[in-house]
């Protein structure tokens, strides 16, 4: 069962975290051909900025999730040393709580955009709103899972061992 649930999760991992490096890659292929379109005697496309603003829309709320999964959103992590593995787990499964119920009031609130904004369409590209807001709803969604049960995990298993990146600490 474990093992199924691991699957999906990281099926679900490289399903977000393709979306977001597509929307990088759009993002900074628009941008420099914007910036190209100034000095070059070319047609001005004037979706481009439009797109990649969605773009930015887009990997900001894909990449939500992740970074709630892998631990990589903003925390303060001086409590987890000084206070000892009891409070450790006690300030993280409130952190993570705070961040499931935060991230479902987004999602209720983005749920409202998407049904509202049905016949709002993009200045430039016509593209309807709700389609832009359907992806950070999706992004939403799953920042609220995935911390739903983190908070569940850590107030069970305790805080996950920190993960260390530097190879000189490593050692």
């Amino acid at each position: 069962m474990k093992q199924g649930i691991d699957r999906l999760v990281k099926l679900l991992t490289g399903v977000e975290l393709t979306i977001a490096c597509l929307a990088t890659a759009l993002i900074f292929a628009l941008i420099l051909f914007q910036a190209a379109q100034r000095y070059l005697p070319v047609p001005q496309i004037v979706w481009a900025g439009e797109v990649s603003q969605f773009g930015l829309i887009w990997l900001t709320f894909v990449a939500a999730g992740v970074l709630v999964t892998r631990n990589g959103h903003i925390a303060v992590q001086l409590i987890d040393t000084v206070g000892g593995p009891a409070l450790a787990r006690v300030v993280q499964t409130v952190a993570a709580a705070l961040v499931a119920v935060i991230s479902a009031a987004f999602t209720w609130a983005c749920w409202e955009l998407v049904t509202a904004a049905g016949f709002l369409t993009s200045p430039a590209l016509g593209l309807p709103i709700a389609w832009v807001y359907a992806v950070a709803l999706v992004g939403l969604v799953s920042a609220t899972v995935r911390a739903a049960v983190g908070a569940v995990l850590i107030a069970r298993f305790g805080p996950p061992p920190p993960e260390h990146d530097d190879p000189a600490t490593e050692a």
